[in-house]
């Protein structure tokens, strides 16, 4: 694995806003730079280790999920501190028992570079057993979104296909997505930021995007 990263990098933890630290590495499927998924959507998850059981249910539903992901133009990328060759072996074996083939690449991370470069692993802690985040990256490259679940708890891929479509729907800033958004549900109006912008009625401070 190339651990070249960018001089971007800080010592402070990513927020939503920044660049996605750009990389190159190893990966299942060859050689990935996170800057070849530019003017796509990714989502850039890391699990805690190959050969684990909420990891693999997490790997076999995402593969099963993945056509949903790229009608939505969006990418799906794996890491995790393994070598490549536990990640082909424990690929293998997911298809070999579920009859899944994982469509996405993995990232091998022995050296724990990228995985320190992007905060999904602690400081000073010697694996990432306790980590399991996920960074929504837009076409652009910055860091739209980011999710952190403790080791025993599995993600919701219903939930990442939702905050995918979310984002995507809010990317104009022209709409809000309010609490429990789902597709094809309307979105909310900016707020008014000054007297002229508001919208007479009662609900002016929060109304629906499409609402006259």
């Amino acid at each position: 694995m190339d651990d070249e990263l960018t001089p971007a990098l800080s010592p402070r933890p990513l927020r939503i806003g920044d660049a996605a630290p750009d990389f190159r590495a190893r990966t299942t499927q060859g050689e990935v730079k996170l800057s070849g998924y530019r003017k796509r959507w990714l989502v850039f998850f890391s699990h805690p280790a190959d050969f684990t059981p909420v990891c693999t249910s997490e790997f076999v539903a995402l593969a099963r999920a993945a056509d949903r992901f790229a009608a939505l133009n969006c990418a799906l990328l794996g890491l995790s501190v393994d070598s490549l060759f536990s990640h082909l072996a424990w690929l293998r074996a997911i298809r070999d028992v579920f009859g899944v083939t994982i469509p996405f690449p993995v990232v091998e991370d022995p050296s724990m570079a990228v995985g320190r470069a992007y905060g999904m692993i602690a400081p000073g802690v010697p694996d990432s057993a306790a980590v399991r985040a996920s960074y929504f990256i837009d076409p652009d490259g910055i860091i739209r979104a980011m999710t952190w679940y403790p080791n025993n708890v599995g993600r919701s891929v219903e939930e990442m296909l939702r905050l995918v479509m979310a984002l995507q729907m809010t990317s104009g800033d022209q709409a809000l997505a309010p609490e429990g958004w789902q597709p094809g549900a309307p979105g909310l109006a900016p707020p008014a930021s000054s007297l002229a912008e508001m919208a007479p009625g009662a609900d002016w401070f929060c109304r629906q995007a499409d609402k006259a």
